[in-house]
């Protein structure tokens, strides 16, 4: 299997969000999980509210189960919107966390250069 399918696959299984869709879950309670690596955070800002989680991190820290969670990491239900910069890791990292059950991860079609695109909140 190639990159390609794999990424295919994923997103076939996802409902994925637009950024004010994002938005709008994350308004509601949802949680929205910043998977970008710090010199990309750095360098193009941070999104107000959104739990900062690295990629290699993030199966631990949302896991509801596990020891290493995240105090946001509430429940199996908890709505969680994964954004990455340009909106490719996220997706394989949403469906990651369905595996671990947490059945209504996505992710933002475009990452974070489209939630910015879309004016949304940013801070420096």
């Amino acid at each position: 299997m190639r990159v390609e399918e794999l990424l295919a696959a994923a997103r076939a299984g996802l409902d994925r969000l637009g950024p004010a869709e994002a938005a709008a879950v994350q308004a509601s309670g949802g949680l929205l999980v910043d998977i970008r690596y710090a010199a990309l955070r750095e360098r193009d800002g941070a999104i107000p509210g959104a739990l900062v989680v690295e990629r290699n991190e993030l199966e631990w820290r949302l896991d509801p189960a596990c020891d290493h969670r995240a105090a946001e990491a509430t429940g199996h239900d908890l709505p969680v919107v994964v954004i990455c910069n340009e909106g490719y890791a996220s997706s394989l990292a949403a469906v990651s966390l369905r595996q671990l059950g947490l059945r209504h991860a996505t992710d933002v079609v475009g990452g974070f250069q489209a939630w910015r695109a879309a004016g949304l909140p940013v801070r420096p």
